[in-house]
């Protein structure tokens, strides 16, 4: 894209990225950055490498390529799709839009119909092991208990059992002064995850734990 705007001698005002982002979701922070440059003038193009790039929602696409660019005077450019707002040649924009949804919705649908297999197979997919557990290194997909944190997890569990609602159970492990599961995976380097306890009293906030992680 940048090679395409130097040749053309276009400035690049500001480069836009939604990565983790699903193309469904038209509320994606620098997808709305955009479009308030937009409407306050400071971009007059948009370039994006194909149409799917901009959304894959065919209705919000339609109406930023047909009514929101138009109006505030902004040309956008799909480059492999060969859509440009300057020309009247658009006519399989809205068909590429729906294919472009239709894609989207038949990849997420396969994804969540894998990982509901895979659980009912006693497969673990998530990227952090629960409190209490450890990914197994040998064996892809089956957790271990975590000598460490476990008995903890069991003193969890018969609070539970015996009737004892979050609140006890916080205010007991609060007592004992144990490390909620943030820090824990903080320090084992499994995440950078820092609790605005933490934030707000480095020294003993490690041992706030949040009911609705309990």
């Amino acid at each position: 894209l940048l090679d395409y705007c130097k040749e053309r001698g276009w400035e690049v005002t500001k480069i836009y990225q939604d990565d983790g982002f699903s193309g469904l979701n038209q509320r994606r922070p620098d997808l709305q950055r955009l479009l308030d440059d937009v409407k306050s003038k400071k971009i007059n193009l948009v370039i994006t490498k194909d149409f799917s790039r901009l959304g894959r929602n065919h209705l919000e696409t339609g109406n930023l390529l047909e009514d929101y660019f138009p109006r505030y005077g902004c040309r956008y450019i799909a480059i492999n799709d060969a859509i440009d707002t300057m020309y009247d040649n658009n006519e399989m924009a809205p068909f590429k839009g729906i294919m472009n949804e239709m894609y989207s919705r038949d990849i997420s649908k396969k994804v969540h119909s894998s990982y509901a297999m895979q659980a009912k197979l006693g497969i673990y997919t998530g990227t952090v092991a629960p409190f209490g557990y450890l990914k197994d290194p040998d064996k892809k997909g089956h957790l271990i208990i975590d000598e460490e944190t476990a008995p903890f997890m069991r003193l969890i569990f018969e609070w539970a059992k015996a009737g004892k609602g979050a609140n006890y159970i916080q205010r007991r492990l609060e007592e004992m002064k144990v490390p909620c599961p943030a820090w824990w995976s903080r320090t084992r380097g499994f995440r950078n995850q820092v609790t605005r306890w933490e934030v707000q009293d480095p020294e003993n906030g490690r041992f706030v734990w949040d009911t609705s992680i309990i």
